[in-house]
């Protein structure tokens, strides 16, 4: 198949730690402005994929390519984080003892010119920047506290602000809404889903009632593979699915 219009493609991705096959002739195709939910039970590959895409770790064969043209194998971390590959991780990490705004600031891709001519017209650009994630966070009348002072959902959702000051092509999101409550659960989704309409997303998630609402296509890993795709529906009626994750 094509690349050209996809943000990931996986083509017989494989790679093993010890003897133990992690990723296992895994084939993914993610095209631009997707936003897709993968599942799967502990040990399925889901973080070893995610570290493959993002230059953590190195497959032993396979194809992995980023916006069509970019071979992601013959780049290190820094390197596809600068590309416009965002991670977030499970456990939010945002600094505490600054304020929300602060945080956003300095999450901002670009560096900070010293010609004051220059950083008037970026300061301003910044704050108009600093205001959409804001909107899009839902944390526009928090901006001046303390992340410390955030709530636990509310500090994902600063996590995922600080992710879009990068301005990445793709996000890729680990469980967001672990420890969430049922509102910010909820909350999320619709954030997610207002990502989505100018990014490429994968979101790795247990929650089944958190990826309905999701509303996207589905992958369901196993073993380092991939064992269904398509709508919620078509995958959660997969007896194989059921058998090996969600009968458990």
């Amino acid at each position: 198949m094509s690349k050209s219009n996809t943000i990931l493609y996986l083509d017989g991705v494989s790679v093993a730690f010890d003897g133990f096959k992690a990723i296992n002739n895994l084939s993914l195709v993610l095209d631009k402005g997707e936003m897709r939910a993968i599942i799967g039970p502990n040990g399925a590959g889901k973080t070893t994929m995610m570290d493959i895409v993002t230059g953590k770790t190195r497959p032993d064969g396979g194809e992995v390519f980023f916006d069509g043209t970019i071979d992601l194998t013959k780049h290190d971390e820094a390197d596809i984080a600068m590309m416009g590959i965002g991670r977030k991780f499970q456990k939010p990490t945002v600094f505490e003892s600054h304020s929300v705004e602060d945080n956003l600031l300095l999450s901002l891709k670009g560096s900070r010119s010293i010609f004051p001519a220059l950083f008037y017209k970026s300061a301003s650009a910044d704050r108009i920047r600093i205001d959409e994630i804001l909107g899009i966070t839902r944390l526009g009348d928090k901006r001046d506290l303390l992340a410390a002072n955030l709530s636990h959902g509310q500090k994902q959702w600063l996590e995922i602000g600080m992710l879009l000051a990068q301005d990445p092509k793709l996000l890729l999101v680990d469980e967001p809404v672990a420890g969430m409550t049922d509102a910010e659960t909820a909350e999320t989704a619709r954030l997610l889903r207002d990502i989505a309409e100018t990014h490429s997303v994968i979101v790795v998630e247990h929650d089944m009632h958190f990826v309905r609402e999701l509303g996207v296509k589905v992958t369901c890993l196993h073993e380092g593979s991939v064992l269904s795709e398509g709508t919620l529906d078509f995958v959660s009626a997969d007896e194989r699915v059921v058998e090996v994750y969600l009968g458990r």
